[in-house]
């Protein structure tokens, strides 16, 4: 059997020449307004809204809703969490955290989704483990479509990015729609201008 570096030096010997990504045509935005069109699209995926003026504000949301006693893991500077991440954070650590609380670099109004790399969530399984998810967007951080989410420097420079829409959900062959089948249960999204 091979030592793992020799594999990985066969594997990279073996990866083809780079070549520069196709450009991406931009297309016309449907008309209104980008923050109306981004929460109906993502109320349409089973999202919510609040609006909040300060990381203050969204804790008292959260306790209103979870409790006084509710867990959260906050990768948000705004918002304290109950357990402090930081990059040596276990994953495992989230597996029983109710609340998740995130900053989203920026949202796409032509799905409702929000953008988050590895800087965002700080300790990737935020996004997943949790139960319920808390989104911070600030409202002039949109943009209208995923052509443009594309065309941005952040989107091409992160190890990997995730478009956000809702919170997980499946559907069997009757139809019949279940949500937080494999990640968080619900997805809030807080309307709260970057400081």
């Amino acid at each position: 059997m091979a030592s793992r570096e020799a594999f990985l030096a066969r594997v990279r010997a073996a990866q083809p020449p780079a070549q520069d990504l196709p450009e991406v045509p931009l297309f016309d935005a449907p008309p209104g307004e980008l923050r109306a069109r981004f929460g109906a699209a993502l109320e349409l995926m089973g999202g919510k809204q609040a609006q909040a003026e300060s990381g203050e504000a969204v804790l008292a949301l959260i306790r209103e809703r979870f409790g006084a006693q509710v867990s959260i893991a906050s990768a948000a500077l705004e918002v304290p969490g109950t357990l402090a991440l930081d990059a040596a954070t276990p994953p495992v650590s989230l597996e029983n955290v109710e609340v998740g609380v995130v900053r989203a670099r920026f949202g796409v109004a032509e799905t409702g989704s929000v953008w988050l790399s590895e800087r965002e969530y700080g300790v990737n399984a935020l996004g997943y483990l949790v139960q319920h998810l808390y989104v911070l967007l600030d409202p002039d951080e949109l943009v209208a479509g995923l052509q443009d989410a594309y065309r941005r420097d952040d989107f091409r420079n992160a190890r990997y990015a995730a478009l956000v829409t809702g919170p997980s959900a499946t559907a069997d062959i009757e139809g019949v729609l279940i949500q937080g089948a494999q990640g968080v249960r619900s997805l809030t999204l807080v309307w709260l201008a970057a400081r």
